[in-house]
């Protein structure tokens, strides 16, 4: 018989690698939300200084960063909400897995990503040079 001091030793070291994969996939989330607001100032920046930027109020890179940093906050949060939770099943020895943090994230990731795409594909080039115009004065 295996000895169930070293079971339950394991049980938790795996909690505890499962707590840091989701810990790691919050500071992802968080990283590539801040990268993804900086680089859309930046594009907006960029591009009003060759042409006036028109941007959607809500539909836009800063929004879309700004929604995965707060929903890695939350990952974190609920990892260490599940993580607590885990631990007390392993101590009472009553262990039941739950899917649905896996499910949710899932959806949730999928969706921001969904909503990405046409912040990629809908740049608006800016408009190649256009006829000038002459200046009172000049002769043409």
């Amino acid at each position: 018989m295996r000895d169930p001091k070293i079971d339950r030793q394991r049980e938790h070291q795996a909690n505890e690698r499962t707590f840091l994969a989701w810990l790691r996939t919050s500071i992802a989330l968080i990283g590539f939300g801040f990268a993804i607001a900086r680089f859309g100032l930046f594009l907006r920046q960029f591009q009003t200084a060759q042409q006036p930027a028109q941007t959607h109020p809500f539909f836009n890179s800063e929004t879309l960063g700004l929604g995965l940093v707060l929903f890695g906050i939350i990952t974190i949060a609920l990892a260490a909400w599940r993580y607590n939770q885990v631990l007390w099943q392993i101590e009472r020895g009553d262990y039941r897995p739950n899917r649905w943090m896996i499910w949710t994230t899932t959806a949730i990731v999928m969706l921001l990503g969904i909503l990405s795409i046409p912040l990629i594909t809908n740049r608006e080039t800016p408009e190649r040079s256009k006829p000038s115009q002459t200046l009172p004065g000049d002769s043409g």
